[in-house]
């Protein structure tokens, strides 16, 4: 599947910026069952790209002059396997290990912990355990649009229980390392076909022993990844893997603008 994928974003001050720094995590990885077959990036200032430690192409973006807008865009096409069923390769130099330490988006609290023990019962965890925790995660997170910032960890976002994928994907990680599972954050697109639903998205993989791979669910549509998705970052939690994250030095309020389109070709092909 060819996924079309175009993301503007707009940050404008209230007063004049002096200093901005970015972090800039909007290249898709290289994984299996994705390949891009063009990208680019426009942003302004100066870019240095480098891979974290998490195998993310990163991008770190700074402006040194006095500026009132930031104007951040890509775009390019993503070519999906059409047979990917969410199965991903021990990938990088990091164990699967390091995604077993909570971090304050994903410490478990008590109702966690209970969760886990339901959904985890048996000593090995396997494809139809991990269709149990995103069915559980789904009903006791019910998506709803505008209900949560980036800064609700996962306990806050269960004891709620409403939320978006962002939060749907934490409260699994938490769950999943409660039971003793490594578990990572996951950012990217999805092709929804509909334009009235958020094409930017988040979901989670999680480390299996009985298959020796990571694989990846999508609590929010409750199935493992497919070909509709396009995957951009990958870390502990929101923060390690966030499309854009940074700071700056004055600027008073700031106002935020977010595009995104994801169109397959047959779209594409009819908006040209």
């Amino acid at each position: 599947m060819k996924l079309f994928i175009s993301h503007d974003t707009r940050y404008d001050y209230a007063a004049p910026t002096s200093y901005s720094i970015q972090a800039l995590k909007l290249t898709p990885r290289r994984d299996s069952g994705q390949i891009t077959q063009h990208w680019r990036i426009v942003a302004p200032g100066r870019r240095v790209e480098q891979v974290d430690a998490y195998g993310n192409t990163t991008h770190l973006l700074t402006l040194e002059v006095p500026h009132r807008e930031i104007r951040i865009s890509v775009a390019g096409m993503v070519e999906t396997s059409e047979s990917f069923d969410g199965s991903l390769p021990g990938d990088g130099a990091l164990s699967p290990l390091v995604y077993l330490t909570p971090t304050p988006l994903t410490l478990p609290d008590a109702a966690i912990e209970q969760l886990a023990k339901r959904v985890f019962t048996a000593a090995t965890a396997k494809r139809t355990t991990l269709n149990l925790l995103m069915e559980t995660i789904y009903d006791a997170v019910r998506y709803r649009s505008g209900t949560t910032l980036v800064t609700d960890t996962a306990a806050e976002a269960l004891a709620r229980g409403v939320g978006v994928c962002q939060d749907q994907a934490q409260v699994a990680i938490a769950t999943c390392r409660a039971a003793g599972l490594p578990a990572r954050y996951v950012s990217g697109y999805v092709l929804t076909g509909d334009a009235d639903h958020a094409a930017s998205h988040a979901w989670l993989d999680v480390w299996l022993d009985s298959e020796q791979r990571w694989v990846s669910c999508d609590v929010t549509h409750r199935a493992f990844a497919g070909p509709r998705l396009c995957r951009l970052a990958v870390g502990r939690d929101y923060l390690d893997a966030a499309p854009i994250r940074g700071v700056r030095r004055g600027g008073g309020i700031e106002q935020l603008e977010v595009n995104v389109i994801v169109s397959d070709s047959a779209i594409q092909d009819k908006q040209q």
